[in-house]
């Protein structure tokens, strides 16, 4: 499964049924002119078989991922990070934060992951893509 994933792309792994993360996603699918992005929620078979290569626990859901295949992945803030300066322009900017240590950016990121729930909402299934987005959503 992990083989046949396109090797051009950038995968961004999110909670499927976090309204905060479905409008991180939203807001990428918007801002993603030059195609580079595919998404995939961790809930999905895709996005169990990709935490399972990269050995992550599939125990925790809470962490936007992104996977460059055959390169790397980040995960939290820098995943965060790295998706945000592919948005060009001014977004560019956003790659300034990971001078800022790890520690204290993941440690935003985490408290603001603990309560997502509570302030954002939760959907009772993950997203579904529009018949436009089909195609840049696996699994």
């Amino acid at each position: 499964m992990i083989d046949s994933l396109p090797k051009d792309k950038k995968i961004v792994l999110f909670d499927g049924v976090c309204n905060l993360c479905n409008s991180f996603i939203d807001q990428i699918v918007k801002r993603d002119k030059n195609n580079v992005f595919l998404f995939a929620s961790l809930q999905s078979d895709i996005g169990i078989a990709i935490r399972e290569h990269l050995k992550l626990d599939t125990s925790k859901l809470d962490s936007v991922i992104l996977f460059e295949p055959d390169t790397t992945y980040y995960k939290k803030s820098t995943a965060a990070l790295h998706i945000m300066k592919e948005f060009g322009g001014a977004w560019k900017l956003m790659k300034g934060f990971l001078i800022m240590p790890k520690f204290i950016r993941d440690a935003v990121y985490d408290l603001i992951g603990k309560y997502r729930y509570k302030l954002f909402g939760k959907k009772e299934t993950c997203r579904m893509p529009t018949p436009e987005e089909r195609t840049k959503f696996l699994g």
